[in-house]
């Protein structure tokens, strides 16, 4: 599988926490390929900043040792966003849904708002 992990489940995996025995196979699976988007690591720097969240000093560590690869947000994925309908007002998450939609990836999530959407999510 080609899997892109939404925020929280990037946060819930490093963390041992709430998964879902159905993604925990798929992330740790090694036929999968897994991405963290570049809109991740931004959120997780914003949120950490506000004091809303914390994560791991050594997370791009983190994402190796896991080999997690890590998704750049192109052209392509903007430009995708604003044919997105307005269904969901977080802009992370319109972004991750852009591009799991152009990468034909799919999404992990426990967002509920996501699966109205018209991309490929498997549960967290």
């Amino acid at each position: 599988m080609r899997l892109l992990l939404d925020t929280h489940v990037l946060l819930w995996w490093l963390t041992s926490e709430r998964l879902s025995a159905r993604a925990k196979a798929a992330i740790s699976s090694a036929d999968s390929n897994i991405w963290v988007s570049t809109a991740t690591v931004w959120e997780l720097s914003i949120k950490s900043a506000l004091g809303k969240l914390t994560f791991p000093d050594d997370l791009g560590d983190q994402l190796s040792r896991n080999q997690f690869d890590v998704l750049p947000i192109g052209l392509d994925h903007a430009l995708t966003v604003r044919s997105l309908p307005a269904l969901h007002a977080d802009p992370f998450d319109r972004m991750l849904i852009a591009q799991a939609q152009c990468d034909e990836l799919t999404l992990v999530t426990r967002d509920k708002n996501i699966k109205r959407y018209p991309v490929a999510v498997l549960p967290a």
